[in-house]
């Protein structure tokens, strides 16, 4: 259950419309880093938190603290668009006052769509979609997404934040920047506390880390031979895992001789060959059916055994 309050968290007033302005200020809205992928991200990730308790509330916490941003953002939205139509009109030639508009840099779509209103879109029109979300299940996974989220998010802010002079703009884009300051913290101090709390030992995601190469997760690979990437601290010293020291291997070498090709294509796709793989196996739909119960019987035989 949510609760509304009919008040900002912080004051979203701006000295004077401005409809130019406010087709850059979509980007936060809902670009890719924008306020609504943040609320989406948050909530998904504490609706699907299965720690109950500190963890789960204070994603809850944030995430409801991004409606509230969203809500800001959009209110200043609208403000900065009052009179907008009639302002761009009056500048505009008068046989075609939206192209006038367009080349002015002022979006139709808030006064055609929206009525002088936000939209759920980026600075060009193009609508926020959940694929920009990341919510994993993995709270050390998630947690170092969000990171990644506020300081790209804070960074497009502080752009947006040079493009005006409003001092009413500018009074509330501080306010967020200094949300998205502390939010970055937030999440790695989350991070701090898993690893204090033993949901992870050393802050790196390693799920199946028996299974994987022991002597492939502390080594870097650099591909020039004039490279200075071994110069860094990510090809010195111990490795985060805790366990061992970092190996560089300079102007590396495959480490198989396995090379790029597939087996020899089915004729019936009429793919380029030169006969190099003897003769494709023709693919049929009953041969791929025949091949995924296969698969399964496999599965299965592997697993008795």
């Amino acid at each position: 259950m949510f609760k509304h309050v009919d008040h900002l968290q912080f004051q979203a007033r701006p000295e004077k419309p401005d409809a130019f302005f406010a087709a850059k200020l979509q980007e936060l809205v809902g670009g890719q880093f924008g306020e609504m992928t943040v609320m989406m991200q948050y909530l998904w990730q504490g609706w699907s938190c299965r720690v109950p308790g500190k963890y789960k509330d204070m994603i809850m916490d944030i995430a409801t603290e991004e409606i509230g941003h969203v809500e800001m953002l959009t209110t200043m939205l609208a403000r900065l668009l009052e009179g907008g139509p009639a302002e761009a009109t009056e500048k505009a030639a008068a046989a075609n006052p939206v192209l006038a508009a367009v080349l002015g840099g002022q979006n139709p779509q808030h006064s055609i769509v929206t009525g002088g209103g936000a939209m759920p879109t980026n600075s060009q029109g193009v609508p926020w979609n959940a694929g920009y979300i990341v919510a994993s299940g993995n709270l050390l996974a998630d947690f170092r997404s969000n990171v990644a989220a506020e300081a790209q998010s804070r960074l497009q802010t502080s752009r947006i934040y040079n493009m005006t002079d409003d001092r009413g703009v500018k009074d509330m884009l501080q306010f967020n920047l200094a949300r998205d300051t502390y939010h970055q913290q937030q999440w790695l101090l989350g991070i701090e506390q898993l690893i204090e709390d033993g949901f992870t030992e050393n802050g790196i995601e390693d799920s199946n880390a028996e299974f994987e190469m022991q002597d492939q997760n502390h080594t870097f690979y650099s591909f020039d031979p004039e490279s200075t990437a071994g110069e860094g601290r990510w090809a010195r010293g111990p490795a985060l895992n805790g366990k061992d020291e970092i190996i560089y291997v300079p102007d590396a070498q495959p480490l198989t001789d396995d090379r790029p090709l597939g087996p020899a294509p089915d004729p019936k796709l009429f793919v380029t060959y030169d006969g190099a793989m003897g003769k494709g196996k023709p693919g049929t739909g009953a041969g791929a059916t025949a091949q995924g119960l296969a698969n399964v019987v496999n599965k299965i035989k592997g697993a008795i055994d």
